[in-house]
């Protein structure tokens, strides 16, 4: 009688909170000795008390039996608590379930309680074995006088369906013949397990829709018609019938109803259903959209997200629809909780059309700007600053931002302009500002993706190369990347693409030569080697591109500043030829080298006298082959615009034909074939001797003999070969073998698959003057244009049209190949017509106010048609094991360029 009870632990564990671990350790002890008791009163007791305990933590499957035996209780109030503790504690892996189904079998045939009692706890505690061998039992009570007890039957059947699938063959019949029971909540009871099990395999439960129309147009109980809402939206993708049928009644439910959940799950139904097709689907769907833009409106957070959600799956069918009330989405950006604004970018993103393109950009783009409380200047506003000094400052307030949440920002604004090759883009200029607002305000580590954008745009969009020259030299001219170098999030990936754009398409600059200083400053050397490596290479094309068109506008009087030029150049490309990155260091020194060239050539070249044209050596002055200006200045401007930069088509390589007569079996380099047998006879060799010298003197004496006696050979790996050299060696032989070693190092120093180690030998003194002077061809043809001084910018043109910008979004293709284009899907009636890609000259809508566009002058264009790339590829041919694939084709020329670096 002085037991404690379950009050009594839980007011002692409020009482003893500091030391509470000491005073559970005496409560189980306590229970321990309490559930060993045969008074079934206060072993019920026990279990009441461990229950409580496992919630808190503390295990109790040590008392599985004893659970078990306050369950075999004939009192109901025990029998209840051993259940109780039986669904708190077992699981399949408890091994007293096995002495349970004789016992559960009786208990279900008792009186109503305890049979209550017993399916409420089975449903728990169902495993495999109990539903095989329960649920003949579970049948027959679903025909049980009581109400209650019927609908707990049906709950539990689901159960057994789910640990016992072969129970669904008898059950489905009694679990059909519910759906007319008398009592409601034995129907609800047995559209839930029905709703559950069609989510499994929809098209098995088809027959029963009858039913569940009759239950859908005469039921008012709301949570049953949200339920059987739900089973229709699983059957009428099965049943195409049901979907016209399904229309009326759902219509007059989302029309009607109240209920807000009804409502939502008529519209989600009607979505997931495709009831919104065709001429009465038209109209439901813009019942739908309606609804779901009031949700938008109300102050519940759940209702917000899940209209988001629902307008996302109605987009791809009717987004004209969802449009009408972009507003009302684009308020969700600003919402305060970070889920809603995440489902409303999903939405933006599937919204996103030709047409509100730029609204929505400039929009999200806002948000990534820092608030105006900021004590800081945001980086928007100071590139506003630097490129039209009287824009004002703007700086809307923003919701509190992660920086995951910055990032997502980004990748969806370049991931909704740049979809399906920048199908919604009418106006690559601003799109090209939009990347480099992104590298200003991100904030988050973005630089590459921005990177790769820049430079797929400029590559495609030939109208888009001229703005792009101006804005990239904005961007190089700004210290911003360059002081935030290193740092998270300063995306100095930029300034790649930047210098890259700069140095491939160079003839759109006015003064290449003012932009130089900009690449090789000091500070690019800090950066990454590969931007490093990129803004030399750069500075290496705007040199030789100023140089060439130095020379076809030559005069006596450019010759000092040539050589000031010059002598630049090398003072800071030298402080990158001591660069600890290799890449780096290889591309300055080879320019040192040609800048050094350049340079004595300039100091030697001698400007003409102006004679009479009776001077016999006048008059057999050719001009083309003796220019009036330095033959080095035609030097480097040919080494990168051989062929121009183009995008290739991802299929482009597969569909080269292999030519005729390619053998890809054959080595390309002989020389390669010779040596690899000559190394494989010398380690032979030098193998066999070193055995041989661990034999002892004896041995090789009697190896020696045998040798002089005759040759022995054997064949080894399919060819003959000696095994010992002649024991002496003639003179003749001597000076034989030294002129082949020779004639092999030398074809080895010529084999650009064979590095070669000089450091033995001693680099000789470079004479400038032994530099054999040569006849230069000259390169290859410039653009046409009117001649431009050296340094000087021509007048700018002003641009009464805005461009009509042309995507190259199919890429080049080989020159006779033939692809057969794919199949196209026609789109939906109820969608915009698709333009055509090849065609962008419809009119770009008016810039927006929230961001300014870039304000650069328009300098002269310059345009230059280009010949197609054309490219090979090697075709596997058999299953050798030594298969070297090379491209033979005297016609067939590529280009790649990686890092800036043009190889032909």
């Amino acid at each position: 009688m002085w037991e404690r009870t379950l009050q009594d632990l839980i007011r002692g564990l409020r009482a003893n909170k500091n030391d509470e671990s000491k005073f559970i350790a005496q409560a189980m002890d306590e229970i321990r000795r309490e559930i060993k008791n045969k008074d079934m009163e206060l072993k019920a007791a026990a279990v009441m008390k461990l229950t409580y305990l496992d919630m808190l933590g503390y295990d109790m499957n040590w008392a599985s039996f004893h659970i078990v035996e306050v369950m075999s209780s004939s009192k109901i109030h025990l029998k209840s608590v051993g259940y109780l503790g039986a669904v708190q504690s077992f699981n399949e892996d408890t091994d007293v379930l096995m002495l349970t189904t004789n016992l559960l079998k009786k208990d279900l045939s008792s009186t109503p309680a305890d049979a209550a009692v017993t399916l409420n706890g089975v449903s728990s505690i169902m495993t495999a074995d109990l539903a095989r061998d329960l649920s003949p039992d579970l049948l027959r009570m679903l025909n049980h006088s009581r109400p209650h007890i019927r609908k707990r039957a049906v709950a539990a059947m689901y159960r057994v369906f789910e640990k016992y699938p072969d129970a669904l063959r008898h059950g489905i019949g009694r679990l059909q013949e519910k759906l007319e029971d008398s009592d409601p909540g034995v129907v609800c009871a047995t559209v839930n397990v029905l709703c559950e099990l069609a989510r499994q395999n929809p098209q098995d439960y088809l027959p029963l829709a009858p039913q569940l129309f009759h239950l859908l147009t005469t039921s008012s109980n709301n949570w049953m018609l949200i339920k059987i809402v739900k089973l229709f939206g699983s059957l009428s993708p099965h049943e195409q019938r049901l979907v016209k049928k399904l229309q009326p009644p759902i219509t007059d439910l989302i029309s009607t109803t109240s209920a807000i959940s009804l409502l939502y799950e008529c519209v989600h139904t009607c979505i997931i259903g495709n009831m919104l097709q065709g001429t009465n689907g038209y109209s439901l769907a813009r019942m739908c959209v309606s609804k779901l833009a009031a949700f938008l409106e109300d102050p519940d957070q759940n209702l917000k997200y899940i209209a988001l959600l629902a307008m996302v799956k109605i987009v791809p069918t009717h987004p004209h629809l969802v449009a009408e009330h972009q507003n009302t989405i684009l308020s969700s950006v600003d919402d305060d909780d970070i889920t809603i604004r995440m489902r409303a970018l999903d939405l933006l993103s599937a919204l996103v059309n030709r047409d509100n393109l730029q609204s929505i950009v400039q929009q999200v783009l806002s948000h990534l700007v820092k608030p105006e409380s900021s004590a800081v200047p945001s980086a928007v506003q100071s590139l506003s600053q630097h490129i039209v000094p009287s824009a004002p400052a703007k700086s809307p307030s923003a919701p509190s931002q992660s920086t995951a949440y910055r990032l997502v920002l980004s990748q969806r604004i370049m991931t909704m302009c740049s979809q399906n090759t920048y199908e919604n883009v009418a106006d690559f200029e601003w799109y090209l500002s939009v990347l480099v607002d992104l590298a200003y305000v991100s904030n988050v580590d973005i630089g590459a993706k921005i990177r790769d954008q820049l430079v797929d745009v400029v590559g495609r969009v030939r109208a888009a190369r001229s703005y792009a020259i101006k804005l990239m030299v904005k961007v190089l001219s700004d210290d911003t990347f360059l002081l935030h170098a290193g740092e998270p999030g300063s995306c100095s990936e930029v300034l790649w693409a930047a210098a890259w754009i700069c140095g491939e398409y160079c003839s759109e600059l006015s003064a290449p030569d003012e932009l130089i200083p900009y690449l090789l400053q000091p500070e690019i050397a800090s950066l990454s080697s590969d931007i490093t490596a990129v803004c030399i290479q750069s500075a290496t094309k705007l040199f030789g591109y100023w140089t060439s068109e130095a020379a076809e506008q030559w005069t006596d009087g450019f010759l000092e500043d040539l050589k000031k030029a010059v002598d630049l150049m090398i003072e800071q490309m030298e402080q990158f030829a001591s660069s600890s990155h290799i890449e780096v260091q290889e591309r300055a020194a080879n320019v040192l080298q040609l800048l050094t060239f350049i340079k004595h050539d300039v100091a030697m070249y001698k400007p003409k006298q102006e004679n009479g044209f009776s001077d016999p050596s006048v008059a057999a002055f050719d001009p083309v082959s003796e220019p009036s200006c330095p033959k080095s200045l035609y030097l480097m401007y040919p080494l990168f615009t051989s062929y121009e930069l183009n995008p290739v088509a991802s299929i482009a390589q597969a569909s080269v034909p292999v030519p005729d007569g390619l053998d890809l079996d054959v080595w390309i380099v002989p020389s390669m074939q010779e040596r690899a047998v000559e190394e494989h006879d010398d380690g032979d060799v030098a193998e066999r001797k070193t055995k041989r010298g661990k034999k002892g003197k004896e041995k090789e004496s009697t190896s020696r003999t045998k040798v002089k006696g005759g040759k022995k050979k054997q064949k080894e790996e399919g060819y003959q070969e000696e095994l010992a050299p002649q024991e002496e060696e003639t003179a003749e032989e001597k000076a034989e073998r030294e002129r082949l070693k020779a004639e092999r190092l030398e074809r080895m120093r010529d084999d650009p698959y064979y590095i070669m180690d000089d450091r033995s030998q001693k680099p000789p003194a470079e004479d400038i003057d032994s530099i054999p002077v040569v006849r230069l061809d000259g390169p290859l043809p410039l653009p046409k244009e009117e001649p431009r001084l050296p340094g000087l910018r021509s007048s700018a043109s002003v641009r009464s049209t805005p461009p009509s910008f042309v995507v190259e979004r199919q890429g080049e293709m080989p020159v006779g190949a033939v692809i057969t284009p794919p199949p196209s899907t026609p789109a939906p009636s109820s969608r915009r017509p698709t333009p055509n890609p090849f065609d962008l000259s419809a009119t770009p809508p008016p810039p927006l106010p929230s961001f300014q566009s870039y304000e650069v002058p328009d300098d002269e264009l310059r345009a230059s048609t280009p010949e197609p790339i054309k490219v090979t590829r090697a075709k596997k041919k058999g299953t050798g094991t030594a298969k070297k694939k090379r491209m033979v084709k005297p016609e067939v020329e590529m280009k790649a360029e990686d890092n800036g670096a043009a190889v032909h």
